[in-house]
Formats: structure tokens, sequence, C-alpha cells
């Protein structure tokens, strides 16, 4: 029976979930941060599963004993009653049974982190950075709707709007796991402000999407990195003329893997707080430096994220954006829909969700469950 074998998949999950109750409560677990936070996130998505498998065991016992009564008993109010409660309870056990298979997937442990977008105007020029600067009001609407906070820490601005490029964090509950769909090429077709003819063209703006390296991720030896301050340009009035706000840092970071050395250079001028910028320039630095060590990681599990859902790949065109038409297609998934307006206004979670249930579908497949 298929619950039997669901039930046989969960057999040793309750132990591990008290051995690692016991781990997360020991002081010298506590004290390593690293092996903490793994165990606490294990620990959470455990107590997910086991939750689910206590209602699952509940309701397979309540229809054995409602099929128990059916074929024993002899009143025949008693067994309509039974009758009755299997009906409710059967339609229920296949749907329990999708949402634990579901919970079994292996998560992406980056998924519940806060994550860094990189938004770049690409081919197309100034209507490219124009797109660009769309993008981000996109994200930006989207983030506040789902109560996000998002932090810029660079950007250039394009000669006639929109950004060439712009950089920013954002904070909230499972970010980059959410917001990893949105990394590749998208496309846009319209007519640009600048076209006196009225014809359509095609641009192009990359977006990445990077998982927030977490202090203990990276190792940094902060003594070497170099520092310059300087004062920032743009608006502010006076604060900026006078105050050397703005922070450089100089980095050189060696790869793990080939051996070679590589300067990094991060400027940040997002406040006008000193301390502040620099705190955010070591966060962008840890990221980059995350980014790079774990590139490896990344190709691996380019299966696991589904190369036609959530590849990671910045160079992958991933969606296309048709003004004339008011489209949206999504082409991983062969989504389409005629809403463009309210989808550059931030309603993107339907398409989002649509990219989660195809990438579960097919990790299923995978996880033969």
């Amino acid at each position: 029976m298929a619950e039997n074998n669901l039930l046989t998949k969960l057999e040793g999950l309750e132990i591990k979930f008290e051995e690692i109750s016991t781990l997360i409560t020991d002081p010298s677990v506590i004290a390593d941060q690293k092996r903490y936070v793994k165990l606490n996130r294990e620990y959470k998505e455990l107590e997910r599963v086991l939750e689910a498998l206590h209602r699952y065991r509940r309701l397979l016992t309540g229809i054995e004993e409602a099929k128990d009564l059916i074929a024993t008993e002899n009143d025949p109010e008693m067994k309509e009653m039974a009758r009755l409660e299997l009906a409710e309870l059967e339609p229920q056990l296949e749907p329990m049974e999708e949402e634990i298979k579901l919970l079994l997937i292996p998560a992406d442990p980056e998924d519940a982190k806060n994550c860094v977008v990189e938004i770049r105007g690409g081919t197309g020029g100034d209507e490219a950075a124009i797109f660009a600067g769309d993008l981000f009001r996109m994200y930006s609407k989207y983030c506040e709707t789902k109560g996000w906070k998002i932090s810029i820490s660079s950007f250039t601005e394009g000669t006639s709007g929109g950004y060439k490029e712009i950089i920013f964090n954002v904070s909230g509950e499972n970010v980059y796991g959410t917001l990893k769909y949105e990394s590749g090429v998208h496309r846009v077709q319209r007519v640009p402000a600048t076209e006196t003819q009225g014809r359509v063209h095609t641009s192009a703006s990359t977006v990445a999407v990077l998982p927030e390296a977490d202090e203990f991720d990276v190792v940094i030896n902060e003594g070497e990195i170099k520092w310059d301050t300087f004062r920032s340009s743009g608006a502010g009035g006076q604060n900026v003329n006078k105050v050397e706000s703005g922070v450089r840092l100089r980095y050189v970071w060696k790869n793990p893997i080939t051996g070679e050395s590589e300067e990094i250079l991060i400027e940040c001028t997002e406040t006008r707080d000193q301390p502040k910028n620099k705190e955010r320039a070591l966060a962008r630095l840890r990221t980059f430096i995350y980014d790079k060590e774990h590139q490896k990681y990344i190709d691996d599990i380019a299966s696991r994220r589904k190369t036609m859902v959530s590849t990671g790949d910045r160079s992958a065109k991933i969606r296309t954006y048709n003004y004339p038409q008011g489209r949206i297609t999504d082409h991983r998934i062969n989504y389409t829909i005629y809403n463009l307006a309210a989808f550059m206004d931030g309603s993107i979670q339907d398409c989002i969700d649509h990219l989660i249930v195809a990438e579960n579908a097919e990790r299923m497949k995978e996880s033969e469950l």
C-alpha cells in the first residue's frame, strides 16, 4: 500500500529529531555557530515533517477504525455513521501524502537566507538601462507586499533614466528561496521612450540573485583589507560635499581551487554614516567571496534547481515582457499571462508559484517519492 511505503520512508525521523533536539541544547554545539545554525535549520525542517506525519497517522487510524466498524458492527445506525466518517476521511489521504512527499524533498540549504540582487542593463543601450530601472521598481513593489526590507548597496544611473547597474540586499523570510527563480536574462519588447519613429525594439537586462553570506560562511582576514574613504558624489546637500562618508575596500582573495589571487574592489556610498558603509561593504565582500567559492556547489545542484526552472544561470533567457500585447511569457514553464501592467507593479507571485510547483514536481520525480 502507498501509505505503508510512505511510512517506511519516514522511519527513523523521530529518533533523528530527538537527537537534534538534544544537540541544540548542548553548550559545545551552541559555541560552534556554524554547526548550531545548521542543526537548527534541520530541526525546523524535521519538525514540519513530523507534525504532518502525526496528522497522517491519525488519519490512517481513523480510516482503519471506520472500515472495521463497517465490517463488524451490527447496528445499522453505527454502520452509517462509520460510512459517513470514511467518506469524509478518505479524500484527505492523497493530498496529505502529497504534502508529506513535498516535505521529504531535501530543501536547498540556501533557501532560508537573505539575498543580494544585481540588475544590469544588457543589450539595448539606454532602453536596457530604463528597463533595469523598471525591474528594480517591480521587485521593490513585490518585496513591499511580502514585508521584506530592501537596502541599496550601489547603483550607476543610465543616461536616459533607469540604471546601468543596481545592487541591493533583500532581507526577510525565505527570501532567496523565493527570488532565486528570477536569475537570468529578462527581455523587453516595446517602443522605447528614445524612439522617434514608433518602432518596437527588443532590449534585455540581466538579474542575478545570490544567497547572502553569513559571517561564518567565509573566512576573511580583516587585517588584510585596505580601506579608503572619499566624499560621496550626487544628491545629499552639504554633508555629502564635506564629509568623507564613502568607503572603498581592497582585498586580495586567493581562489582555493585554482590557487590564483584576485584583487576585489568594493565601494559603498549608500549612507552618510561611514561605519554603516563599512559594514555594508564587508557584507558585500563576504557575499562576493561566498559566491566565488560556491560556484562548484551551484554547478553541482543544477539538476536539483532544475535547469529549466531555477538554474541560477545568469545568461539564460527566462522571461519576455511584451508591451504592445500586454503579455508576460516565462519560457521555462510556458507560462503566459496578459496582465503586464499589474506584473510590473509587483504582482509576480503567481508566476513564482508556478515555477515552484514545476520545480517541486521534477524534484519529487528525481527523489522517487
